[in-house]
């Protein structure tokens, strides 16, 4: 098959979009529901239209189910609704009463400054242009946890009333230790406003029911021993669509596989698809394939997490710069921007291997916004992409994909990847949320 050919029919391929339309009219998609099961199902069947072997593996999963939220003073409720305030996945169902303590950023050292004791902690989504690197949900919600918090209140930096979402809880513990919401931008200013050194009352009523997720697995390509794992999660939040995290990532897998299929007489080795289950509540269906699966036999992951948001594809290599190399290479070949970064990136599904040693990319795009933007939100809606973007991520994605299985790539020794943690500064957060996986 020609260059023009392949790339005509992608450039002109409704298959992707069409399978993101039937994503986000699932509905809700949380880690363990039926949703996330009628994704999963719809993504096999898709995949099959174009690979071999499309299967479901099922794996047990905590569940948790929303009920309402709210924070009151005294017995005026002060925050409810679901536009205001929501809890976060997994938060415990109870109530918690504390003076209201606003911690800005959520910095360690934000924590360390402040008297958290019993009272109720609140932090912003995001961090300062100043600061060395990025801190993740968990991380702020663990050190409120050590600081004695009561309870926690995370207050998204999104204008536009859109409370944000994103689970705590660890591996071991699944379910967190104290009440936790996130509340709107403006919610969180009002609070602040009116009621900081006042007593707060934290409320979260849910449900924690053992639940079942599923991996989504199709392959294509030559019976070799080594394998290219190509990967998406196909569950999201339940309080929105769930387009561009991760629908959009799973449309563009399905979508490779149909540029794929055309072009299998061209890969050296075999092309593994995968949908991944439970992402958003800790990596658990990625982490139950890392559990079984021999790392020597994965040449390279190509992870699909956070591409079409914008037009530019960013690219997180681990520092392995042979990666990196390659996509630069497909970027030159068709005369097309992309980014490249050797740094890591922890909180997707290529980390259970990556964390190992195996070489991978994370897959994102770039869109001028500090944090998750739209993500983890009411707003994260089919409207905010474009079918142009993931046609033109799609040319540029199966042609990186083929150069993948062309050559093999040097594995990494988790002391190496431990060591660019640290001097990341990624490390601390990692330890404080559990998920350092390292001996010291």
């Amino acid at each position: 098959m020609t260059d023009s050919e392949w790339i005509g029919e992608t450039f002109t391929s409704d298959v992707g979009w069409s399978h993101l339309e039937t994503l986000v009219d699932v509905g809700d998609r949380m880690a363990g529901s039926e949703g996330e099961r009628e994704a999963a199902v719809r993504t096999r069947d898709a995949l099959g239209e174009y690979a071999e072997d499309a299967r479901l593996e099922p794996f047990d999963v905590q569940g948790w189910v929303r009920g309402d939220s709210s924070i009151a003073v005294d017995t005026a409720t002060v925050a409810a609704a679901d536009r205001e305030v929501i809890a976060l996945p997994r938060s415990p169902s109870g109530s918690a009463t504390g003076e209201l303590v606003d911690v800005g950023y959520g910095l360690p050292e934000d924590f360390e400054d402040a008297d958290c004791e019993g009272k109720v902690a609140m932090a912003r989504s995001d961090v300062p242009d100043w600061y060395e690197r990025y801190i993740h949900r968990r991380e702020k919600y663990y050190h409120a946890v050590e600081a004695g918090a009561a309870a926690f209140v995370y207050r998204n930096h999104v204008e536009g009333m859109l409370p944000p979402t994103g689970s705590v809880g660890t591996e071991d513990a699944p379910i967190g230790e104290i009440p936790a919401v996130g509340v709107a931008n403006e919610t969180g200013a009002r609070l602040a406003r009116r009621y900081e050194g006042d007593a707060v009352t934290v409320a979260v009523d849910c449900e924690t029911p053992a639940a079942t997720s599923q991996n989504v697995h199709a392959e294509l390509g030559p019976d070799t021993e080594e394998r290219v794992l190509v990967t998406s999660h196909v569950d999201a939040h339940d309080i929105a669509e769930g387009a561009s995290d991760n629908g959009a990532g799973t449309a563009a897998v399905v979508e490779l596989a149909r540029a794929l299929a055309a072009r299998k007489d061209e890969l050296e080795s075999r092309v593994e698809f995968v949908a991944f289950g439970a992402e958003e509540v800790g990596l658990v269906g990625s982490g139950r394939l890392a559990e079984t699966r021999d790392f020597e036999s994965i040449r390279a992951i190509l992870n699909l997490d956070g591409v079409v948001r914008g037009r530019t594809l960013q690219f997180f290599t681990h520092g392995f710069d042979a990666l990196g190399e390659a996509a630069e290479s497909v970027a030159d070949r068709f005369d097309h921007p992309v980014t490249t970064s050797p740094e890591q990136s922890p909180h997707s599904d290529h980390w259970p291997f990556v964390k190992w040693g195996v070489p991978g990319i994370h897959v994102m795009s770039e869109t001028g916004e500090t944090g998750r933007g739209w993500g983890h939100t009411h707003a994260d809606t089919l409207d905010k992409l474009e079918p142009r973007t993931l046609r033109e991520q799609a040319i540029l994605l199966t042609e990186l994909a083929v150069t993948l299985t062309t050559e093999s790539y040097d594995r990494a020794d988790p002391e190496t990847i431990a060591a660019a943690l640290e001097a990341e500064a990624l490390a601390e957060g990692m330890k404080i949320t559990g998920d350092w996986p390292y001996d010291d």
